[in-house]
């Protein structure tokens, strides 16, 4: 029986871990030729630069200008409220979240498309496979929020 006890101790020490790692490993992100960086397969991210219908959110439209889109941007980040700004530039916005529990991080990327009037989002979370919606249920409520500035 303690054989069994630490085999089962030694597995989810080792998952917490394992965990632990990934949420610390800050992914390569940013905007190449226009476009955010993939996402993975896993089902805990959400964008608007792919095909895949359980994965797709809707681009935002740009405000009257760029100087209203980033304010809308960083006011809808401020008002959701637990995101740190990692990088700001004249067209991207880069955002870390962290989960109020678990404290696990979920990057979050706006791209101001100016030749398109749209802004494209990403988000996804850095560990685990589930997100349990999370990140489709930030875009609503940041997308919201961004309609409403």
């Amino acid at each position: 029986m303690n054989t069994i006890l630490v085999v089962i101790s030694l597995l989810v020490a080792g998952n917490f871990g394992r965990i632990y790692y990934k949420n610390s490993q800050v992914p390569s992100l940013g905007v190449t030729d226009g476009r955010l960086a993939a996402i993975s397969k896993k089902p805990n991210n959400v964008s608007s630069q792919i095909d895949v219908k359980s994965k797709y959110v809707k681009p935002l439209p740009m405000k009257e200008t760029l100087e209203k889109t980033i304010q809308a941007i960083e006011a809808a980040v401020l008002g959701y409220g637990g995101g740190e700004l990692i990088t700001k530039t004249e067209d991207y916005i880069y955002v870390v979240f962290s989960t109020r529990l678990m404290k696990y991080k979920d990057d979050v990327e706006f791209y101001i498309d100016t030749e398109n009037t749209l802004v494209h989002f990403r988000s996804s979370s850095r560990a685990g496979s589930s997100d349990m919606g999370l990140n489709r249920k930030r875009y609503n409520e940041l997308a919201t929020l961004y309609s409403n500035y």
